[in-house]
């Protein structure tokens, strides 16, 4: 199947009663800096404190009951377990969850606390890539159904209801999207919605300098499985990004920018100094991008989303 703008409004449909319709809220500093309209959307105030709810449970949710029966299996960096363990414990499936042995342990915690009960966790690796290994490897022998974080259709459809809410919210009147990109998810199923429903839309995809799989992708025209990468923006930290997500973005011609890991630190200090947002490094991205994009924005309405806020204290400088 394709993600469309009919799949996405049947993942809202859904979605409904499970997931909050974040806020977007304008940052009058931040408007003020770059003399435009910058919002921020807020998904790090999902239950679970990142979007990852949506396309995890779009997901399972979609499932038959032949195939629930066989259990879930992921791999994440933090964010998709935690939407996958809130999802089995209140769709009642059994879950094993593989997680890289760097993910923060706040994130380690609520998998099992949003698990209740249905769901393990396994440590394994120190990337995501290491971990999606493992549980490919638990996929084979367990017959188990495997939930990708990003590289699938219906997580990226249950994604691109962020990008229904924002259009609703500021009724069309988009002209710049900033979202990270990790392995590509939330940023193809907005960008499907967004420049499908409004063409001439900005969609900026971010990615930490230290970890350019989309960049290095889109610049050699192939999938690149990048050798080493820097993990302090956990979220986005991948090697390799998905085929499928892949597609979309050069199906759009979608812009990347990269941002050092020393400015993402830092708009995670002036958010939470200035707004109180608790955002974790690839919840910043997107708004540590606007520097690289100032003459662009002028005058126009930009919106950031912010993807979440599960951070350790103790990894603030």
């Amino acid at each position: 199947m394709a993600v469309t703008i009919q799949s996405i409004e049947e993942a809202a449909e859904r979605l409904k009663f499970v997931v909050k319709q974040t806020p977007l809220e304008l940052s009058k500093r931040l408007s003020e800096k770059y003399q435009a309209n910058i919002f921020f959307k807020r998904e790090d105030l999902q239950e679970v404190r990142s979007f990852k709810i949506r396309g995890a449970y779009n997901k399972i949710a979609s499932l038959n009951e032949e195939e629930r029966t066989r259990g879930i299996v992921c791999a994440s960096a933090g964010n998709h377990a935690q939407g996958v363990a809130y999802s089995c414990a209140a769709l009642q499936i059994q879950g094993t969850i593989f997680m890289p042995r760097i993910t923060p342990r706040q994130k380690v915690e609520k998998v099992k606390n949003f698990g209740a009960g249905y769901v393990q966790v396994v440590l394994s690796g120190d990337t995501f890539d290491d971990s999606y290994l493992e549980a490919e490897k638990f996929r084979e022998a367990q017959q188990s159904i495997f939930v990708h974080p990003f590289n699938d259709e219906l997580v990226m459809a249950g994604q691109g209801t962020v990008a229904k809410e924002i259009n609703e919210q500021l009724d069309g009147k988009i002209d710049f999207v900033f979202s990270s990109v990790g392995g590509g998810g939330l940023a193809s199923g907005c960008m499907i919605y967004l420049k499908e429903k409004n063409p001439p839309i900005h969609y900026i995809g971010v990615e930490p300098s230290g970890a350019p799989a989309m960049y290095e992708s889109l610049k050699t025209n192939r999938l690149v499985n990048l050798h080493d990468i820097d993990t302090f923006v956990d979220g986005a930290a991948v090697r390799q990004i998905g085929d499928k997500t892949f597609e979309v973005f050069r199906n759009y011609a979608a812009e990347v920018l990269t941002v050092p890991e020393g400015k993402v630190c830092t708009t995670m200090i002036e958010l939470y100094q200035n707004e109180g947002i608790i955002a974790e490094p690839a919840g910043a991205l997107p708004v540590a991008a606007l520097d690289f994009a100032a003459y662009r924005i002028r005058g126009k309405n930009v919106v950031c989303i912010i993807s979440g806020g599960n951070n350790d204290i103790l990894r603030y400088p």
